[in-house]
């Protein structure tokens, strides 16, 4: 069924009787063209693009859980585009723009706000690498504004930036970045997906993979083996596990990277902010909520949970811009786990084995990352070539020297 506002209307009339499931539960059929292990964000958005841009229909997506119980129902929501380098920006300036036209696309409410993005500058080095952070965004087509203290204050008079132990001395602003309702991206995609053909099974955990003289001809499952002409992997930080049953050994740790929400209060934040001497972002909710996170947890993890240490180093993050955070009350907090890549950035590759791929190593960029990962990783399963805004994502960077390393940090991916 379609969505409208008369549906909606005629259904308030009705009872609500008229409503079906947003997709179908169906079982596995015994073989596919394509299988995409990972029902989060960025797998039902390769099989929706498979589908709708590239024609392949015969697709199954496989998760070992229920759609939106991954790490895409768990992070901050927040969307953007401002990268520095060449390998990154043009990449994230094209998931931006299918953001924009996404709840079009596949005719559903993400909730898609494009409040703005805020990073503040606290330091005359900071604000020298803002500028040309600002100029290569711009190179590429996404917008970027250099913003002084005063038109800060004026938009966020919250702040403190009178008598602040990290001076507040302008910001870099990109105005088309905001937040989306992250389940919302997952169900929408998973209805759209489904609407086009694709299976979407759910509690069907990968426990293998059919690989014959090099070659991968299916995965076997808790709901029975399923052959396949190819296989692409894009299951987060599940990665190294999932891979290690076809033999491979990953450049990726897997930590947990926890998020908060405040109990609701009156709307105060009109966009995001983060803040520049320290790793602290937080949005306010349609709900009202403060949503916030900071850095990932030191020690590698699996669990969906976090510890005491990160909470109070970023709550400190939060105080030191935003004293009167001090004021509201801790409503929740969660864990979702990073693949975090030797230099920080993703991974859209075919691997040594034939008709196996691999999605993965987005670290802390996953979630605004998901429709062009989902567009690019549809083009290469296609195709069997990189999608032009993802030619870099390979492999063989971390042996050819041609890292990615956005942050400037190394190959530490505890400093990510």
């Amino acid at each position: 069924m379609r969505y409208s506002g008369f549906r909606v209307i005629k259904e308030a009339l009705t009872g609500h009787l008229g409503w079906g499931p947003a997709w179908r539960d169906p079982e596995p059929k015994p073989q596919y063209d394509i299988v995409v292990i990972g029902g989060g964000g960025h797998g039902l958005a390769t099989a929706y693009y498979l589908a709708a841009k590239y024609g392949q229909h015969r697709v199954a997506v496989l998760e070992k859980g229920w759609i939106g119980g991954g790490n895409v129902g768990r992070n901050t929501t927040i969307i953007r585009s401002n990268y520095l380098l060449d390998g990154n920006e043009p990449f994230y300036e094209f998931s931006l723009k299918l953001w924009e036209g996404l709840e079009q696309e596949l005719n559903y409410n993400a909730m898609v706000s494009q409040r703005g993005i805020l990073n503040l500058i606290h330091t005359d080095a900071q604000r020298d690498a803002f500028i040309r952070r600002g100029n290569a965004m711009r190179m590429h087509g996404a917008d970027a504004d250099l913003l002084s203290t005063a038109q800060i204050t004026a938009r966020y008079p919250f702040l403190n930036t009178a008598d602040a132990r990290f001076p507040i001395k302008g910001g870099l602003a990109q105005h088309r970045g905001g937040t989306v309702r992250h389940d919302a991206v997952a169900w929408g995609y998973a209805r759209a997906a489904d609407q086009l053909g694709v299976d979407i099974l759910q509690n069907c955990e990968v426990t293998g993979f059919a690989i014959e003289n090099g070659v991968c001809t299916g995965v076997e499952t808790t709901r029975g083996p399923i052959r396949a002409g190819k296989v692409g992997v894009c299951v987060a930080g599940s990665s190294s596990r999932v891979m290690a049953q076809a033999g491979m050994r990953l450049p990726i740790e897997s930590h947990v990277l926890q998020a908060f929400v405040s109990e609701g209060l009156k709307p105060l934040l009109p966009g995001v902010i983060t803040f520049g001497a320290g790793h602290f972002y937080v949005s306010q909710s349609d709900k009202g909520g403060l949503v916030f996170g900071g850095d990932i947890d030191g020690y590698n993890s699996y669990a969906q949970r976090g510890n005491l240490p990160v909470v109070e180093d970023v709550c400190e993050g939060g105080m030191a811009i935003f004293p009167m955070l001090g004021r509201a009350r801790l409503l929740r907090m969660w864990g979702g786990i990073m693949d975090m890549s030797m230099d920080g950035s993703p991974i859209i590759d075919r691997t040594h084995i034939d008709g196996l791929y691999f999605n993965g190593g987005w670290c802390y960029g996953g979630f605004k990352a998901t429709p062009a990962s989902g567009y690019a990783y549809a083009h290469l399963l296609a195709t069997d070539a990189p999608h032009p805004t993802a030619t870099a994502y390979r492999f063989d960077r971390f042996a050819t020297g041609h890292m990615i390393d956005e942050k400037g940090m190394g190959n530490q991916p505890n400093l990510h």
